[in-house]
C-alpha cells in the first residue's frame, strides 16, 4: 500500500481535492484527536470545469497543480495521492438489495459485508455509466431485520438494502486523467455531497432526519439522511454561477461586477431591502456610472434561488422523508453566505433551516496564519474539509492484516484476490499476526 505522507507524527497524513466550478481547493491535515488538524490549503481559480464536470483538460490540469503547489509549499508535504469529489448532473442514485448465504453460521466478519458489497458492483448499469458508491443501509440476518453492523453475529443467510450512487463513465474518466496529469494519484473518488456531509453534520442530525443541501458555483448537492443512513442523493445543475449570470444580464454589467455586487449587497429576500438604497457600478472607458436598485438586484436573485430551492424540495418530496426531517434544512457551499437564504429556504419549503458550518471538526492550528484558518470555517470549504475527514476515516478503518514476510494486505484486497485466484487463503492460514485462522472456505466460498 502506498503511503500517503510521512512526518514525525504517527497519524497519517491525507489530501483533499475539491474539484469545484468557481475553485479548485486541496487540503492537507491528519487526525488530532477528536478532531482534524488542517496543515495547508492550496487554492486556485477553476477555469476549466462546467457544472461540477471537466470541460477542458488542460486547464483544470493547470489549476490542480497550482492549488497542490501551494498546499505542499504550506504543509510541507509532498503530495502524492489525493481524495477527490465528484459531482454534475450525471450523477444518479438507486435502492437495491443483496444477499449472500453462508455456508455455516459462525460470526459474521468484515469480509462477508465486503463480497455482499463486491457483488453490488456487478450490477448491470444503463451503457456508458459506472458505480462510484455503494452504501449499506440496513440488514436482515436470518429474516431478523433492520441490523445496521451485523459483526460478530452469528446466521447464514445475510441480506442488505443497498444505495448505489452512479455517474458517467466519461466524467469519472476525464477526472482521472486530469489527476494522473498532474502527477497524482487517486486514493478514492468520493460524492461531494456525502463529503459535505461529514464536515457540517453530526450523528445526532443523521439520526433525527436532515437534508444537507450544498450549494456551490455550479451545482447544488442534496443529500438526505434518516436513522443515521444516506437515503437519498442528487445534483442539480444550477448554483451561484447562473445567479451571477442573471445579474451580469439584468443589471447589464460585467461579470466580475456582478459577482461583486452578489457578494457585497446580495439578498434572496427582495422586502428585506429599502426602495431608495442604491449602488453606483463604474461605467466602461469613458462612459458614465451605473447606478442599480439594491431591491432590484435582490429580485433578481431571488428569482433564481426560488427555483433552485424548488428543485431541493421536489428532491425531499420524491424521497418520501418530507415528514422525517427533525432535523431540518442545512444548506453549505459558498451559495450559503447568501443574505437572508435560510428564510426563504423556510418560506418555500417549511421545513427548519440553519447554515452548516465545518469548524466543529478543526482542531486549534498554531501551523496555519491566523487569518487563513479563519477563512476555512467558511461553508465555502465544507466539501474541502470533507474529502480530507473521508480520506482519514478510510485509512482509519481499513483491516490491515500482516503477513510473517512482512507484506501488509488489506481484507478488501483479500477479498479481490480470493475471487480471482482460488485457494489464495490457504497460503495464509495460520500465519496471520494475532493467530487466527482464516477459514477459506468459511469466507470466501467455492468460485
Amino acid at each position: 500500500m502506498k503511503t500517503k505522507a510521512t512526518t514525525e507524527k504517527d497519524s497519517p497524513i491525507v489530501v483533499g481535492l475539491d474539484i469545484g466550478t468557481t475553485k479548485i481547493c486541496v487540503t492537507v491535515g491528519r487526525r488530532n484527536g477528536a478532531k482534524i488538524e488542517i496543515l495547508g490549503v492550496g487554492k486556485a481559480e477553476s477555469s476549466g470545469v462546467s457544472r461540477g464536470v471537466v470541460a477542458n483538460i488542460q486547464k483544470t490540469v493547470n489549476s490542480i497543480a497550482q492549488a497542490v503547489e501551494e498546499a505542499a509549499g504550506q504543509s510541507n508535504v509532498d503530495i502524492k495521492v489525493v481524495n477527490v469529489g465528484i459531482a454534475g448532473q450525471h450523477i444518479k442514485s438507486i435502492q437495491h438489495r443483496g444477499i449472500l448465504t453462508r455456508k455455516d453460521d459462525n460470526e459474521i466478519s468484515r469480509i462477508d459485508i465486503e463480497r455482499l458489497i463486491e457483488d453490488m458492483y456487478k450490477l448491470v448499469l444503463p451503457p456508458g455509466e459506472e458505480i462510484i458508491h455503494v452504501l449499506p443501509q440496513e440488514f436482515t440476518i436470518d429474516n431478523e431485520p433492520g441490523i445496521k453492523d451485523p459483526i460478530g453475529m452469528a446466521g447464514r443467510r445475510m441480506e442488505a438494502n443497498f444505495h448505489i450512487i452512479s455517474g458517467h463513465v466519461s466524467a469519472v474518466k476525464n477526472i482521472k486523467k486530469c489527476i494522473d496529469n498532474a502527477s497524482l494519484e487517486v486514493q478514492d473518488l468520493i460524492l461531494e455531497p456525502l463529503a459535505s456531509s461529514e464536515a457540517v453534520l453530526d450523528e445526532a442530525d443523521k439520526d433525527a432526519g436532515v437534508v444537507l443541501v450544498d450549494i456551490g458555483g455550479g451545482t447544488t448537492d442534496v443529500a438526505i439522511f434518516h436513522e443515521g443512513i444516506i437515503r437519498h442523493t442528487a445534483v442539480i445543475p444550477l448554483g451561484g454561477n447562473i445567479v451571477t449570470e442573471d445579474i451580469k444580464q439584468g443589471c447589464s454589467v460585467l461579470r466580475n461586477q456582478a459577482e461583486l455586487l452578489k457578494i457585497r449587497f446580495g439578498s434572496a429576500l427582495a422586502d428585506e431591502n429599502k426602495e431608495n438604497e442604491v449602488i453606483c457600478v463604474p461605467g466602461l472607458r469613458g462612459r458614465d456610472a451605473k447606478e442599480i436598485s439594491v431591491k432590484n438586484l435582490a429580485y433578481i436573485i431571488q428569482a433564481r434561488m426560488e427555483e433552485i430551492i424548488e428543485h431541493v424540495y421536489y428532491e425531499i418530496k420524491s424521497s418520501g422523508y418530507e415528514n422525517k426531517l427533525i432535523g431540518g434544512i442545512v444548506i453549505t457551499g459558498g451559495g450559503a453566505q447568501l443574505k437572508h437564504l435560510v428564510q426563504l429556504v423556510e418560506y418555500i419549503t417549511g421545513i427548519d433551516c440553519r447554515v452548516g458550518f465545518p469548524n466543529e471538526h478543526l482542531a486549534k492550528n498554531e501551523v496555519l496564519p491566523k487569518s487563513i484558518y479563519d477563512e476555512l470555517k467558511s461553508p465555502l470549504y465544507a466539501t474541502g474539509i470533507g474529502l480530507l475527514i473521508k480520506g482519514i476515516q478510510a485509512e482509519e478503518e481499513q483491516e490491515v492484516i500482516e503477513v510473517k514476510k512482512g507484506e501488509k494486505v488489506s481484507v478488501k484486497q483479500l477479498t479481490e484476490q480470493g475471487y480471482k485466484e482460488k485457494g489464495l487463503f490457504k497460503w495464509f492460514k495460520d500465519i496471520i499476526k494475532d493467530g487466527n485462522e482464516i477459514d477459506d472456505e468459511s469466507y470466501l466460498g467455492k468460485k
